[in-house]
């Protein structure tokens, strides 16, 4: 990329998408292109190509999607599938109709099987199956990944993917229906700290292994490779450490200094056992993140607080 491309980011009001607009900022790209879903509709084919030819991005980054933790994922698959598959497909194809050069698509390294070898490698897609919870999501994201593939193959244009771990940090969701199980630990622990609940009732056994990223290593990770001249059709991004969710509670209960008993309701799903993506790939070209587990979960229960008490929240 050029210091004076125009980049379109969809999605720049989510979690993702906001860090890589300040990233790009912070990099010195002035020419961000940006669209609230009121003034651009991604599920529909006919807009999103009108907006491409308008505009004429040089570079497109792909961070809008549905998203959301367990229990909205379990419940409502054909949703996640179907707004998800629309957004990939209207976003990268008619990127491509209208002649942008380069593309990034984001995924999620829950598109690898259920029982994926860990760490889990990028060839281990598509081997076995996937974890049913999130099935819907991770299939649209495959979709979107092997479009961008098949366009690089066939047309010659640079579309890559990047599939990042479990993301968390400045502008995270923290419904406890919808948001993923970081931002839903740090609400309910900072909930009944302030309410002097006896007990904190969590999903599932505490047992699975989960690697967390801070959204801001991503968004470095981001620009990292779109300033390749010949980056990877698909690499992961990830931290290299994982915690089980237990520990991870204990972490964010002593952090907000909840006293709550923490109980575990085990009529809940886990989700995957183990979710531990391989970044020696991306590590081997040069990138590696920055913000430890414990330092981003400060800054990011810090922001909890200041965001409630202004009433500036995703909730």
């Amino acid at each position: 990329m050029n210091k004076t491309d125009k980049i379109f980011v969809a999605g720049h009001r989510g979690m993702v998408g906001s860090a890589c607009v300040r990233a790009l900022k912070a990099a010195g790209y002035e020419n961000v292109v940006v669209r609230t879903h009121q003034e651009l509709d991604l599920l529909d084919p006919k807009a999103v190509r009108e907006f491409y030819e308008a505009e004429r991005p040089d570079v497109a980054i792909i961070a809008a999607a549905r998203v959301g933790g367990i229990g909205a994922n379990s419940a409502a698959n054909s949703l996640f599938l179907y707004e998800n598959e629309m957004i990939a497909m209207n976003t990268v194809w008619q990127a491509a109709e209208a002649g942008v050069k380069r593309l990034l698509f984001l995924g999620s390294t829950c598109i690898y099987p259920r029982l994926a070898p860990q760490p889990i490698p990028e060839d281990a897609l598509l081997t076995s199956a996937l974890e049913k919870t999130n099935e819907g999501y991770a299939l649209a994201k495959i979709s979107g990944l092997k479009l961008c593939e098949f366009l690089r193959r066939e047309r010659g244009l640079c579309y890559h993917s990047l599939m990042p771990t479990n993301l968390y940090g400045t502008g995270d969701n923290y419904d406890i229906e919808h948001g993923h199980v970081l931002p839903t630990l740090i609400r309910k622990f900072e909930t009944a700290r302030m309410e002097h609940a006896p007990t904190v009732s969590l999903w599932g056994s505490g047992s699975p292994l989960r690697e967390f990223l801070h959204v801001d290593d991503l968004a470095a990770a981001c620009l990292f490779v779109l300033e390749m001249e010949n980056p990877p059709d698909l690499v992961n991004c990830g931290s290299g450490r994982e915690v089980t969710i237990r520990q991870l509670a204990e972490m964010i209960q002593e952090m907000t200094g909840c006293k709550s008993i923490i109980t575990w309701d085990r009529t809940k799903p886990d989700g995957t056992p183990r979710k531990l993506c391989d970044t020696s790939l991306i590590r081997s070209l040069g990138w590696s993140p920055k913000i430890d587990l414990a330092t981003g979960l400060r800054r990011t229960v810090d922001e909890y607080r200041v965001a409630l008490a202004t009433g500036n929240i995703r909730l």
